[in-house]
Protein backbone atom coordinates (compact mmCIF):
# COMPACT_ATOMS: atom_id res chain seq x y z
CA UNK A 1 0.00 0.00 0.00
CA UNK A 2 1.04 3.86 -0.72
CA UNK A 3 3.39 4.55 2.88
CA UNK A 4 2.37 6.33 5.89
CA UNK A 5 3.55 9.50 7.37
CA UNK A 6 2.11 11.22 10.14
CA UNK A 7 0.69 15.20 10.20
CA UNK A 8 3.06 17.29 12.35
CA UNK A 9 1.14 20.58 11.38
CA UNK A 10 -1.60 21.95 9.46
CA UNK A 11 -0.30 25.07 7.61
CA UNK A 12 -3.21 26.60 5.40
CA UNK A 13 -6.11 25.66 3.96
CA UNK A 14 -6.65 25.23 -0.48
CA UNK A 15 -10.14 27.23 -0.67
CA UNK A 16 -10.33 26.75 -4.33
CA UNK A 17 -11.78 23.14 -3.90
CA UNK A 18 -15.20 22.55 -2.65
CA UNK A 19 -13.95 19.83 -0.32
CA UNK A 20 -11.70 22.60 1.75
CA UNK A 21 -8.60 20.62 1.25
CA UNK A 22 -5.08 21.66 3.37
CA UNK A 23 -1.57 21.76 2.96
CA UNK A 24 0.12 20.26 5.71
CA UNK A 25 3.77 19.14 7.20
CA UNK A 26 4.58 15.74 7.78
CA UNK A 27 7.02 13.56 9.91
CA UNK A 28 8.98 12.65 6.64
CA UNK A 29 9.72 16.38 6.45
CA UNK A 30 7.29 16.42 3.15
CA UNK A 31 4.71 18.76 2.40
CA UNK A 32 1.28 17.46 1.15
CA UNK A 33 -1.92 18.41 0.50
CA UNK A 34 -4.18 16.83 2.28
CA UNK A 35 -7.53 15.66 1.11
CA UNK A 36 -9.50 14.90 4.44
CA UNK A 37 -11.52 11.93 4.82
CA UNK A 38 -14.12 13.94 6.77
CA UNK A 39 -14.94 16.40 3.96
CA UNK A 40 -18.61 16.11 2.31
CA UNK A 41 -17.33 13.58 -0.57
CA UNK A 42 -16.52 11.07 2.01
CA UNK A 43 -13.75 8.09 1.04
CA UNK A 44 -14.66 6.83 -1.93
CA UNK A 45 -12.91 10.31 -3.53
CA UNK A 46 -9.81 8.75 -2.44
CA UNK A 47 -9.94 5.89 -3.66
CA UNK A 48 -10.41 7.45 -7.06
CA UNK A 49 -7.36 9.85 -6.37
CA UNK A 50 -5.31 6.58 -5.40
CA UNK A 51 -6.20 4.31 -8.50
CA UNK A 52 -6.61 7.17 -11.10
CA UNK A 53 -2.90 8.25 -9.84
CA UNK A 54 -1.86 5.15 -10.22
CA UNK A 55 -3.01 4.55 -13.41
CA UNK A 56 -1.76 7.04 -14.81
CA UNK A 57 1.91 6.56 -14.01
CA UNK A 58 1.34 2.81 -15.64
CA UNK A 59 0.57 4.85 -19.16
CA UNK A 60 3.37 7.27 -18.32
CA UNK A 61 1.95 10.53 -17.03
CA UNK A 62 3.33 12.60 -13.78
CA UNK A 63 1.10 12.97 -10.99
CA UNK A 64 2.40 13.57 -7.62
CA UNK A 65 2.93 10.95 -5.27
CA UNK A 66 0.60 10.17 -3.01
CA UNK A 67 1.05 9.25 0.97
CA UNK A 68 -1.96 8.45 3.75
CA UNK A 69 -1.65 11.06 6.21
CA UNK A 70 -2.21 9.99 9.53
CA UNK A 71 -4.04 12.80 10.95
CA UNK A 72 -4.05 13.38 15.37
CA UNK A 73 -7.14 14.96 15.82
CA UNK A 74 -5.87 17.49 19.04
CA UNK A 75 -4.01 19.20 15.88
CA UNK A 76 -7.43 20.86 15.49
CA UNK A 77 -6.59 22.36 19.00
CA UNK A 78 -4.50 25.18 17.64
CA UNK A 79 -6.61 25.76 14.60
CA UNK A 80 -9.02 29.05 15.05
CA UNK A 81 -11.14 28.67 11.69
CA UNK A 82 -14.07 27.07 13.21
CA UNK A 83 -14.71 25.11 9.86
CA UNK A 84 -11.15 24.09 9.99
CA UNK A 85 -11.36 22.42 13.23
CA UNK A 86 -14.34 20.88 12.58
CA UNK A 87 -12.70 19.48 9.51
CA UNK A 88 -10.11 18.08 11.18
CA UNK A 89 -12.05 16.60 14.29
CA UNK A 90 -14.19 14.48 12.07
CA UNK A 91 -10.95 13.20 9.58
CA UNK A 92 -8.77 11.76 12.30
CA UNK A 93 -7.04 8.48 11.24
CA UNK A 94 -5.79 7.89 7.51
CA UNK A 95 -6.35 10.79 5.18
CA UNK A 96 -5.02 11.33 1.59
CA UNK A 97 -1.47 12.87 0.96
CA UNK A 98 -0.74 14.29 -2.44
CA UNK A 99 2.79 15.60 -2.60
CA UNK A 100 2.79 18.99 -2.95
CA UNK A 101 4.77 20.88 -6.06
CA UNK A 102 7.03 23.88 -4.87
CA UNK A 103 6.44 26.80 -7.80
CA UNK A 104 4.35 24.86 -10.30
CA UNK A 105 1.53 26.79 -12.02
CA UNK A 106 -1.62 26.21 -13.92
CA UNK A 107 -1.55 25.27 -17.24
CA UNK A 108 -2.68 27.65 -19.70
CA UNK A 109 -2.16 26.40 -22.94
CA UNK A 110 -0.20 23.62 -25.12
CA UNK A 111 3.28 25.04 -25.17
CA UNK A 112 4.60 22.48 -22.22
CA UNK A 113 2.86 19.84 -23.55
CA UNK A 114 4.90 16.64 -24.97
CA UNK A 115 4.08 14.98 -28.47
CA UNK A 116 1.28 12.53 -27.70
CA UNK A 117 0.52 13.28 -24.20
CA UNK A 118 -2.61 15.37 -24.53
CA UNK A 119 -4.08 12.16 -26.39
CA UNK A 120 -2.34 9.69 -22.87
CA UNK A 121 -4.26 12.49 -20.94
CA UNK A 122 -7.60 12.12 -23.18
CA UNK A 123 -7.75 8.67 -23.01
CA UNK A 124 -7.03 8.24 -19.27
CA UNK A 125 -9.57 10.72 -18.73
CA UNK A 126 -11.97 8.86 -20.92
CA UNK A 127 -11.41 5.70 -19.43
CA UNK A 128 -12.10 6.59 -15.98
CA UNK A 129 -14.90 8.63 -16.94
CA UNK A 130 -13.32 11.69 -15.32
CA UNK A 131 -15.87 14.73 -15.83
CA UNK A 132 -13.48 17.46 -13.83
CA UNK A 133 -10.87 18.51 -16.46
CA UNK A 134 -12.42 21.24 -18.40
CA UNK A 135 -11.25 25.02 -19.29
CA UNK A 136 -13.21 26.42 -16.16
CA UNK A 137 -11.15 23.54 -13.67
CA UNK A 138 -7.90 21.91 -15.92
CA UNK A 139 -6.51 20.37 -12.58
CA UNK A 140 -3.32 20.32 -15.02
CA UNK A 141 0.17 22.17 -13.71
CA UNK A 142 3.24 22.72 -14.92
CA UNK A 143 6.30 22.01 -12.64
CA UNK A 144 9.75 22.09 -13.87
CA UNK A 145 8.88 22.53 -17.64
CA UNK A 146 6.75 18.99 -17.51
CA UNK A 147 2.82 18.61 -17.11
CA UNK A 148 1.13 17.07 -13.97
CA UNK A 149 -2.02 15.59 -13.46
CA UNK A 150 -3.71 16.36 -9.98
CA UNK A 151 -7.66 15.76 -8.12
CA UNK A 152 -9.16 12.71 -9.96
CA UNK A 153 -11.53 12.30 -7.05
CA UNK A 154 -14.46 13.24 -9.92
CA UNK A 155 -13.50 10.28 -11.79
CA UNK A 156 -14.66 6.23 -11.43
CA UNK A 157 -18.33 7.96 -11.14
CA UNK A 158 -19.98 3.99 -10.83
CA UNK A 159 -18.53 3.37 -6.73
CA UNK A 160 -20.88 6.10 -5.64
CA UNK A 161 -24.26 3.86 -6.49
CA UNK A 162 -22.81 0.75 -4.28
CA UNK A 163 -24.62 1.92 -1.26
CA UNK A 164 -27.47 -0.05 -2.72
CA UNK A 165 -25.06 -2.90 -3.61
CA UNK A 166 -22.02 -3.56 -6.48
CA UNK A 167 -24.00 -2.86 -9.65
CA UNK A 168 -23.16 -3.98 -13.40
CA UNK A 169 -19.87 -3.60 -14.86
CA UNK A 170 -20.87 -4.06 -18.15
CA UNK A 171 -23.06 -0.93 -18.01
CA UNK A 172 -19.91 1.30 -16.85
CA UNK A 173 -18.33 -0.63 -19.74
CA UNK A 174 -20.01 0.96 -22.57
CA UNK A 175 -20.93 4.42 -20.63
CA UNK A 176 -19.73 6.79 -23.68
CA UNK A 177 -17.40 9.73 -22.35
CA UNK A 178 -17.81 13.22 -24.02
CA UNK A 179 -14.83 15.49 -24.64
CA UNK A 180 -16.47 18.41 -25.54
CA UNK A 181 -16.23 20.42 -22.51
CA UNK A 182 -12.34 18.84 -21.64
CA UNK A 183 -9.40 21.08 -21.94
CA UNK A 184 -7.34 19.18 -24.30
CA UNK A 185 -10.98 17.67 -26.41
CA UNK A 186 -9.52 19.02 -29.25
CA UNK A 187 -6.73 16.10 -29.60
CA UNK A 188 -10.12 13.64 -29.47
CA UNK A 189 -9.43 12.67 -32.92
CA UNK A 190 -5.66 11.33 -31.84
CA UNK A 191 -7.19 9.16 -29.61
CA UNK A 192 -7.09 6.14 -31.77
CA UNK A 193 -3.24 6.75 -32.28
CA UNK A 194 -2.57 6.03 -28.79
CA UNK A 195 -5.59 3.46 -27.61
CA UNK A 196 -3.91 0.30 -28.84
CA UNK A 197 -0.55 1.08 -27.34
CA UNK A 198 -2.24 2.56 -23.94
CA UNK A 199 -4.43 -0.64 -23.46
CA UNK A 200 -1.34 -2.81 -24.19
CA UNK A 201 0.02 -1.32 -20.76
CA UNK A 202 -2.71 -2.23 -18.62
CA UNK A 203 -4.74 -5.20 -17.92
CA UNK A 204 -6.74 -7.27 -14.66
CA UNK A 205 -3.00 -7.97 -13.48
CA UNK A 206 -1.93 -4.37 -13.42
CA UNK A 207 -5.32 -3.30 -12.07
CA UNK A 208 -5.17 -5.78 -9.03
CA UNK A 209 -1.21 -4.03 -8.57
CA UNK A 210 -3.21 -0.49 -8.35
CA UNK A 211 -5.81 -1.49 -5.99
CA UNK A 212 -3.48 -3.13 -3.66
CA UNK A 213 -1.79 0.45 -3.14
CA UNK A 214 -6.05 1.40 -1.52
CA UNK A 215 -5.61 1.18 2.25
CA UNK A 216 -8.23 -1.16 3.85
CA UNK A 217 -9.66 1.72 6.18
CA UNK A 218 -11.10 3.83 2.90
CA UNK A 219 -12.65 0.18 1.23
CA UNK A 220 -15.96 0.34 3.21
CA UNK A 221 -17.99 -2.63 2.68
CA UNK A 222 -21.22 -2.09 0.75
CA UNK A 223 -24.06 -4.98 -0.18
CA UNK A 224 -22.17 -7.76 -2.52
CA UNK A 225 -18.79 -6.93 -1.16
CA UNK A 226 -18.23 -7.16 2.24
CA UNK A 227 -14.76 -6.90 2.87
CA UNK A 228 -11.92 -4.47 1.32
CA UNK A 229 -10.71 -7.07 -0.79
CA UNK A 230 -14.24 -8.08 -2.10
CA UNK A 231 -14.53 -4.08 -2.81
CA UNK A 232 -10.77 -3.80 -4.73
CA UNK A 233 -11.98 -7.06 -6.60
CA UNK A 234 -15.54 -5.13 -7.83
CA UNK A 235 -13.45 -2.25 -8.74
CA UNK A 236 -10.58 -4.88 -10.69
CA UNK A 237 -14.38 -5.92 -12.50
CA UNK A 238 -15.01 -2.46 -13.11
CA UNK A 239 -11.85 -1.66 -14.71
CA UNK A 240 -11.11 -4.79 -17.12
CA UNK A 241 -14.97 -4.46 -18.37
CA UNK A 242 -14.13 -1.12 -19.19
CA UNK A 243 -10.75 -1.95 -21.34
CA UNK A 244 -12.78 -4.56 -22.62
CA UNK A 245 -14.38 -1.98 -25.05
CA UNK A 246 -14.28 0.91 -26.95
CA UNK A 247 -17.67 2.06 -26.32
CA UNK A 248 -16.47 4.52 -24.13
CA UNK A 249 -14.01 6.26 -26.37
CA UNK A 250 -15.09 9.75 -27.77
CA UNK A 251 -17.32 9.50 -31.52
CA UNK A 252 -15.97 8.19 -34.27
CA UNK A 253 -12.88 6.73 -32.06
CA UNK A 254 -14.80 4.07 -30.71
Amino acid sequence: MIPTVAVTRYVTPLREGGSLPGIVEADDLGTYVCKFRGAGQGVRVLVAEVVVAELARRIGLHTPRTVVLDLDPEIARYEADEEVQDLLKASAGPNLGVDFLPGAFGFDGEGSLQPGEAARVLWLDAFCANVDRSWRNPNLLVWHGDLWLIDHGAALYFHHAWSGGVTDPARFAAQPWDASDHILGSHAPSLGEVDEVLRAELGREVFVEVLSQVPDVWLEPVPGADSPDALRAAYVDFLSARLGTRAWLPGEVA
